[in-house]
C-alpha cells in the first residue's frame, strides 16, 4: 500500500493526503452524535494541542526545508524564508479581513469580515475553514517539493506533516459541531457544518502541489508561505481563544505543549 501511494503523481498524493486530513475533521465532527457539549477546558485544550501541531508544523515542515533548499541559490539562504514567510501571513491577514466569520467564543455583534446577513453556523464555519487553507495548502506543498527530487523533501516527512494536521483538525471539526448542536442545531446538521469546514483543504492542497511542480524556483517561498499563514492562525486566532477563558489557560497552554511534542515526535520520527 506504501509502494503503491509513493508510486501516484504528486499532486495525487496531496489530494489523498489532504482527503485524509478532511476525513479526520469529520471525525472530530462526529462527535456530535454523542454528546450535546463539552466542557470548555476539553474544548480549550483541544484548540490548544491544534495550535501547538501548527507551531511545531511551521518550522519542522516547512520553515527548516525552505532554509536548506535555498543554500546555495542566487540570494542569501534567509531571504526565501524570511520573504515567504511574511508573504504567507500578510495573505491570511488579507483573507481574515475580507471573509465573514465569526470565532467559537464570540458574540455576531463582533464577527469580523465583509458584513452580511449569513447565519452564525455559517460564519462559524467559515472561521475555521479559514484555518484550513494554510494547512491544506502546506501540506500540498510538501508532496510537491517531494516531486522536486530535493534531499530536504522526503515523502516521509511530507506523510508526517499530513498526520500531524490530521490530529489537529479532530479538535477543529469537534469545535464547530459540537457548539452548533449547543446552540439548537440539529445533529445531522451539524455534523454536515463541522465536516464542511475541512473540504477546503483538498482544493488549498491540490493547488499547492501544483504550484510547486510548475514552479520549482518558488519552493523555498512556497514553504515558508505555508508557515506564515499557519504561525498567522495560531497567534491570531487559536491561542486567543483557548486562553479566553481564565480557568482554563493552563490546560490550553498544556495542549499546546502535547501538540507540539506531538509534530515534532512525527516529522524527526518519519521525515
Amino acid at each position: 500500500m506504501v509502494h503503491a501511494f509513493s508510486q501516484l503523481h504528486p499532486v495525487l498524493q496531496a489530494l489523498v493526503a489532504t482527503v485524509f486530513t478532511w476525513a479526520i475533521t469529520a471525525a472530530g465532527a462526529a462527535l456530535v452524535f454523542f454528546f450535546k457539549t463539552i466542557e470548555r477546558k476539553v474544548l480549550d485544550g483541544m484548540l490548544g494541542f491544534a495550535a501547538g501541531v501548527m507551531i511545531a508544523a511551521s518550522f519542522w515542515s516547512l520553515l527548516a526545508p525552505a532554509i536548506e533548499l535555498a543554500e546555495g541559490g542566487p540570494v542569501p539562504v534567509w531571504v526565501p524564508a524570511v520573504l515567504g514567510f511574511l508573504a504567507g501571513g500578510a495573505f491570511l491577514w488579507a483573507v481574515d479581513g475580507v471573509l465573514p466569520h465569526v470565532h467559537l467564543y464570540t458574540p455576531m455583534d463582533q464577527a469580523e469580515g465583509i458584513k452580511t446577513s449569513w447565519r452564525r453556523s455559517v460564519l462559524l464555519v467559515l472561521a475555521i475553514t479559514l484555518h484550513n487553507i494554510p494547512e491544506g495548502l502546506a501540506v500540498g506543498v510538501a508532496f510537491g517539493a517531494v516531486a522536486a527530487g530535493l534531499p530536504a523533501a522526503t515523502l516521509a516527512g511530507a506523510v508526517a506533516l499530513a498526520l500531524g494536521i490530521g490530529l489537529q483538525n479532530f479538535p477543529e471539526g469537534a469545535a464547530v459541531s459540537v457548539p452548533l448542536r449547543r446552540e439548537g442545531l440539529g445533529r445531522i446538521e451539524s455534523f454536515w457544518y463541522g465536516q464542511l469546514s475541512g473540504a477546503v483543504e483538498p482544493v488549498a492542497g491540490v493547488l499547492g502541489a501544483a504550484a510547486v511542480l510548475f514552479l520549482r524556483p518558488i519552493l523555498p517561498y512556497a514553504l515558508a508561505f505555508a508557515a506564515g499563514a499557519m504561525i498567522y492562525v495560531v497567534v491570531e486566532e487559536l491561542i486567543p481563544e483557548a486562553q479566553q477563558d481564565k480557568a482554563s489557560t493552563h490546560v490550553a497552554t498544556l495542549g499546546a505543549m502535547l501538540g507540539f511534542a506531538v509534530m515534532m515526535t512525527l516529522d524527526v520520527a518519519l521525515g
